[in-house]
This record gives structure tokens, sequence and C-alpha cells, in this order.
């Protein structure tokens, strides 16, 4: 009989593995696409909306795109129910830093405490890894506007354009032929849409299966915007990857 090493998240495998961040990891590539590209003037989020239901009122509920702080945001790809523990968590944290010294707390320090959170899960018995993969995106005085990937496991790398989700190793290829280090914001957001355009299930795209949020810096400040669906679907016009309607 083959012994169970899937039965605790502490258990390797004899190969060195666990499996219970692995089978955590398949989750996510179940998930919608989520992709960011981090540009000169700001970094871009877009997501896609698995559209379950026709009877479910998407313009009224965001599930891809959240604030944590006014100068940090994500993306998500993954199990909503474990997002909102994690991102309430990350709020908490940026806030606590916040009152403490009076000054934004630093992106990456941000999403490394958020990720030891993540790696204890993975750590304990009795616990299970969180089902989530997370893109955040920011702005510090420090480095300026930056692009974080973080996965079950709690590892988390900087990145200058990134896909989670599923199809991501398709999504990933297109962006490292595509994507320029002197890349604009605008340009940026037609590079995900053509990303995503190519590697969704879906054959057309319009604003109920896409959100697109943007950081950027306005009058000197730290702006998080997301896209309205109007804007969204004059872009995917624009792109040539949707009909204009008869009425606009």
């Amino acid at each position: 009989m083959s012994r169970r090493y899937d039965s605790r998240t502490t258990i390797f495998s004899p190969e060195g593995r666990l499996y219970q961040v692995e089978y955590a990891m398949e989750a996510i590539g179940n998930a919608g696409s989520a992709i960011g590209i981090l540009a000169t003037d700001g970094v871009v989020l877009v997501g896609e909306k698995k559209v379950i239901s026709k009877l479910l009122e998407t313009s009224t509920s965001v599930e891809k795109m959240y604030k944590i702080d006014d100068h940090v945001a994500c993306a998500v790809a993954g199990i909503m129910s474990d997002a909102n523990i994690l991102i309430n968590t990350a709020r908490l944290q940026a806030q606590r830093y916040a009152y403490a010294y009076q000054e934004p707390m630093p992106v990456e320090q941000l999403v490394q405490s958020l990720c030891d959170t993540k790696q204890g899960y993975t750590q304990f018995g009795g616990l299970r890894p969180f089902g989530v993969s997370f893109l955040f995106a920011g702005w510090d005085k420090n480095f300026g506007f930056q692009l974080y990937m973080s996965d079950p496991s709690g590892n988390f790398a900087g990145w200058k354009a990134a896909a989670i989700g599923a199809n991501n190793q398709a999504a990933q290829s297109i962006l490292k032929q595509d994507y320029k280090d002197d890349i604009t914001r605008e340009e940026a957001v037609q590079l995900a849409i053509k990303v995503l355009s190519k590697t969704m299930d879906s054959t057309s795209l319009n604003s109920d299966k896409l959100e697109l949020a943007e950081i950027f810096l306005s009058s000197g400040k730290v702006k998080f915007q997301i896209c309205s669906a109007d804007n969204l679907n004059k872009l995917l016009v624009k792109s040539g990857l949707t009909q204009p309607s008869p009425d606009a």
C-alpha cells in the first residue's frame, strides 16, 4: 500500500515535495486569469471575470481587483474566500505601520509580511495552504512603481510583467516576447488586453468579462483607479478586439 504523502501539510514526499501546496496551486490554475505589467509611469492590472451564470449581476461585484492601501493594490486568482482573509490581513498590517511610523508601508515589506503568513499555513498540522495567488502593484519612495507575484507557498518575487490563473504559461510566454522596458501605461493596457484575448477561453471580450485597474502618480500622489465599463469597452474597440455597439 502506498503511503499518503498528501494527507498532511507537513509531510514531504520522497522527492521533497509538499503535495498540499501543489494542490493549492492547481486550484489557482483553474481560476480566472490576471495579468500585471510594470510601466514607466505606473502599473497595470487586468483580470478575467468568470461569468458562471447569465443571471449573475456582474456590474455590482468586483472580484479581481482590491485596494489594500492608498499606494498598494492587488489582483487575485484563486479561492475568493481565502483571498478575502489575506486582503483583510494586509490592510490591517498597512494601517498598523502607518499608525506607528506616520508614513505608508513600503510595498515589498507589506508583501513579505503577508507571504510570511501564507508560508505559516504550509508549516503546521491542522491547517491547509491558502488557495490563492496575488499580483501586488504599488508605489513607494524607495523603489517607485513595483509589481510582485506571490503563490500559496509564501514565495514572492518582483516582476516586470507576470500572469497568474488559467493559461498563465501561455500568457507569460507572450509577455516575454512583447514586453519592453520603456513601455508606457497606455501601451501596457493594450498589451495586457491583447494577452488576455489570446489566452482566455472566451471568444469575445467585453466589460462583463474583464476588470482593469491602474496605479499611477497624479499631482504627486499615488492614485488607484478601476476602469469603468464604458471606458473598458472603448479600449476594447480601440484594440480591435470587439465591435462598437450600434448606439455608440
